[in-house]
């Protein structure tokens, strides 16, 4: 596991430790010392500690302007027993809303369990951004994980988007697809 880097080839366009805006400003890094784990695996140094003993997070793009953000994920979503739901709301995600991000795309490829609770805080986060046109996806669950979600209800606040082919996307492409296929999905 220490091996897998967050998506890094959108650095030169974002970097969130150098944004003001971002809950992570300031934040430094070491590309030699591994401290955080998942299962008591070292993970790479890159990604970042919101508070859950489980789950890491790295915010590959804000806009701003546009109002979206992509956020990779990495380790164990657990809200039965971590409630990582709401440190990821409380930490994250309000500090992101309150600069107008109102679209967020989840990137969950390297997600390995989820464990569902209840659905509060996905209702709540949805509450908070859907009056703006806003919405939250996801991208690249691992099948069981799609399952739990659906089996718990989430599915109806965070929508899933098969497109694994995402990496080619320059990031307003990819806001633009999935933008493009909730809409379709709106629609029909």
């Amino acid at each position: 596991m220490h091996e897998i880097e967050p998506f890094f080839n959108w650095r030169h366009v974002y970097i969130a430790d150098e944004d003001p805006k971002s809950p992570f400003f300031g934040r430094e890094y070491s590309e030699f010392q591994y401290s955080q784990t998942v299962y008591n695996f070292y993970i790479h140094p890159q990604w970042d500690d919101f508070g859950s003993s489980t789950l890491y997070i790295k915010i590959l793009f804000v806009d701003y302007e546009v109002g979206f953000a992509i956020i990779e994920m990495i380790g164990e979503w657990n809200d039965a027993i971590e409630n990582d739901i709401m440190t990821l709301k409380r930490d994250v995600i309000d500090r992101m809303t309150v600069h107008g991000i109102r679209k967020f795309i989840l990137i969950a490829e390297n997600v390995l369990n989820f464990h569902s609770s209840d659905d509060c805080y996905y209702e709540e986060w949805m509450d908070d951004i859907v009056e703006e046109g806003g919405w939250i996806s996801i991208i690249g669950l691992p099948e069981q994980s799609k399952y739990d979600f659906t089996r718990a209800g989430i599915d109806r606040f965070v929508q899933m988007v098969d497109l694994p082919d995402w990496r080619p996307f320059t990031p307003a492409n990819l806001f633009t697809k999935v933008d493009n296929i909730l809409l379709k999905r709106l629609n029909n």
